[in-house]
């Protein structure tokens, strides 16, 4: 079964750069401090070389985990989504209905989470408890820190603001 990744471009385009910068500048300097730690002679007591085998394979294992995730990247333009219901690319405002907090998230891929930002993974908990979900419904949800009740105030498209910057 295939595991299909929903994502914006942005998160899309990112995730290729990503990709890029590994293969064509992290890479190919691993591969050269390799071979300057080789020509130190002895590996058993050769740090650099063991460090640097070492960062080589991270870097390996994060290529095979980005080539999975944009194999099975399915791009959305959440701006062409009805949000009458929660969905991907929605922004849903709720209220915390026992201490009348406010909380507003945006559901997103999961390369693109930050929830810092607001932006929580199509994948996680709270969204996958929220999806379909309309304005005046009541959702209990189970989250790490215990149950939570809250209120929909509002299910609507906004853009979706990536970085701070």
């Amino acid at each position: 079964m295939q595991n299909v990744e929903p994502m914006t471009i942005y998160g899309y385009e990112k995730l290729q750069a990503e990709v890029k910068d590994l293969k064509e500048v992290k890479r190919p300097a691993v591969v050269k401090a390799i071979e300057e730690a080789l020509e130190h002679g002895d590996l058993k007591e050769n740090a650099e070389y063991h460090a640097a085998k070492e960062q080589q394979k991270n870097i390996d294992n994060r290529l095979a985990e980005l080539q999975e995730i944009l194999g099975n990247a399915q791009i959305v333009d959440p701006s062409e989504l009805a949000h009458s219901k929660v969905s991907f690319g929605s922004t849903v405002v709720m209220t915390d209905m026992e201490s009348d907090e406010e909380v507003t998230y945006t559901i997103v891929g999961g390369a693109e989470s930050n929830p810092d930002m607001g932006l929580i993974s199509f994948n996680s908990p709270l969204a996958k408890q929220l999806l379909g979900k309309e304005e005046g419904d009541e959702v209990k949800v189970r989250l790490p820190g215990g149950e939570k009740e809250f209120e929909i105030d509002e299910v609507k498209y906004q853009e979706i603001i990536f970085d701070c910057e």
